[in-house]
């Protein structure tokens, strides 16, 4: 291998936030935040998703509103724009 081309490859911490669920994996994701993590301190990297949380390895489906888009539209912006004389 080159010298000075490849990224920094270490033990990093992924946290998904919709699980509270940390993991320990090896990567080279740039990160400026840190946690101390069992006695050590690792950079962080906070993940919406992973399969902690994701139904298709969780087997739980997520609550999905039944309310059609276009009902949602106009609960949302109502009367704006609204054609009136």
């Amino acid at each position: 291998m080159r010298e000075g081309i490849h990224p920094e490859y270490r033990k990093v911490v992924f946290y998904d936030t919709n699980a509270e669920t940390y993991f320990v994996i090896g990567s080279t994701i740039e990160t400026t935040e840190t946690i101390d993590y069992e006695g050590q301190e690792y950079p962080l990297v906070r993940l919406d998703v992973s399969s902690a949380s994701h139904p298709f390895y969780t087997g739980k489906q997520r609550n999905v509103g039944t309310e059609g888009r276009a009902a949602q539209f106009k609960r949302r912006f109502g009367g704006i724009g609204a054609r009136g004389k």
